[in-house]
């Protein structure tokens, strides 16, 4: 059954068309997909299914607890405790409206986690947890286009990275499309200069990477030991098509600005 918009709605950040089936709904703002949920299936084939399969490069193993900053409609957390039934699960976001919608049209309560309602970097500023893999997916809605609320990259990854804990990973949403290299080729820098180990996790159908950065980080072929979390056949398809590259920059001085 195709989809059908059946309501709109104005949060103090963003425009949100719901657009729902019976087996299925989509948050759409400005003709993008921002939050996807299924009755029956996890994996989009677009940058959530990155961010959750970049949880399981972590060396010491699957990770016992994650913070995401930027929840929304909480599709990666969706997959992740698909894949992580007993992990603790931390999201901060700034749009209390956002998460409200997603309870009443995306069952996000079933998915099991805490949420804070906060300004994230002011949030993790001062915190004493520490996190096995943290997730920033922190984007807000422009006219034309989503954009980063942090415009140096290294400053907000300086506050984050104090909650991680001993072997973790840090993670990094980034939209790669015309009007965003300049945030990825900064993002990518600071990674390097941060972590000793940096890898790209990406799919074919989406203008998303997510950056993975620890003293470790696994190569994809771990992934393959996640294929039975997926029973539906759609599912498996788009796990098998996700690709885990190193991450190699060039210092050059755009590079180097922060």
């Amino acid at each position: 059954m195709s989809l059908r918009r059946k309501v709109i709605v104005e949060t103090p950040y963003q425009q949100i068309e719901v657009w729902r089936s019976s087996a299925e709904c989509e948050f759409r703002v400005s003709g993008a997909v921002h939050a996807w949920w299924h009755r029956d299936r996890y994996l989009t084939g677009l940058a959530w299914d990155n961010l959750a399969a970049a949880c399981l490069l972590r060396p010491e193993g699957p990770p016992k607890s994650v913070l995401m900053l930027g929840l929304a409609g909480g599709t990666a957390f969706r997959i992740l405790r698909q894949l992580l039934p007993k992990s603790r699960l931390t999201a901060v976001d700034i749009d209390r409206k956002v998460v409200e919608v997603a309870r009443e049209h995306m069952h996000l309560d079933e998915i099991g986690m805490k949420i804070h309602f906060a300004d994230a970097y002011q949030w993790a500023s001062g915190r004493k947890e520490r996190y096995d893999v943290i997730i920033d997916d922190c984007y807000l809605a422009g006219e034309e286009d989503v954009y980063r609320p942090e415009k140096k990259p290294a400053r907000g990854m300086d506050v984050l990275t104090q909650l991680l804990a001993p072997g973790g990973l840090f993670l990094a949403n980034l939209v790669t499309g015309a009007g965003h290299r300049r945030v990825q080729s900064r993002t990518r820098a600071a990674f390097k200069r941060s972590f000793a180990e940096v890898r790209s996790v990406t799919t074919p159908d989406s203008l998303n990477e997510t950056l993975v950065g620890g003293d470790r980080v696994l190569t994809g072929a771990c992934l393959r030991e996640w294929e039975d979390c997926f029973p539906k056949k759609k599912d498996l398809e788009l796990w098998r098509r996700l690709q885990v590259r190193g991450v190699q920059v060039r210092k050059t001085a755009e590079t180097e600005i922060q």
